[in-house]
């Protein structure tokens, strides 16, 4: 059952890192239905490992929820608390949706992870975990990749 909600309705801080940040959940009141819920977070960021300097990425998030929804909130601060983190892009994408499967266990959860370029090249980084129900339909990501100013 999901815990009492800590960050929902208050002042909170963005936290220090991704390890100090708290995913919450919320019951799903459609535990009946199986349907798709999207996130995206098109101003992703964290530092590079190597250099130090931002990356940036554009994220989509979709799950098919099981018992619990994940609090948008606690989401959202949990990203922020990538800012400061130093992290590989295939590093920061896997770690997010395992961080959300461990929070929430969707019955599906896909992660597409959209990197802008670093030393010339963009790295677009997806994961998934579970299986999609039959019958739930999963819109096109819908993300271009990177095609410079042309």
């Amino acid at each position: 059952m999901p815990r009492k909600l800590t960050q929902l309705g208050r002042r909170v801080t963005i936290p220090a890192s991704p390890d100090a940040a708290v995913l919450e959940a919320v019951a799903n009141p459609h535990r009946d239905s199986d349907y798709v819920v999207r996130f995206t977070a098109p101003e992703f960021t964290c530092l590079c490992p190597v250099t130090g300097q931002p990356d940036f990425a554009h994220f989509v998030i979709d799950y098919c929820p099981g018992k619990s929804l994940v609090e948008s909130k606690s989401l959202k601060l949990f990203l922020n608390g990538f800012r400061n983190h130093a992290a590989f892009h295939e590093d920061a994408t896997v770690l997010i949706g395992k961080r959300l499967v461990a929070a929430i266990r969707p019955k599906y959860l896909r992660m597409a992870g959209y990197w802008y370029p670093r030393g010339g090249m963009p790295i677009d980084v997806f994961w998934q975990a579970g299986k999609l129900p039959a019958r739930v339909w999963l819109p096109d990501l819908e993300v271009e990749p990177y095609r410079g100013r042309g």
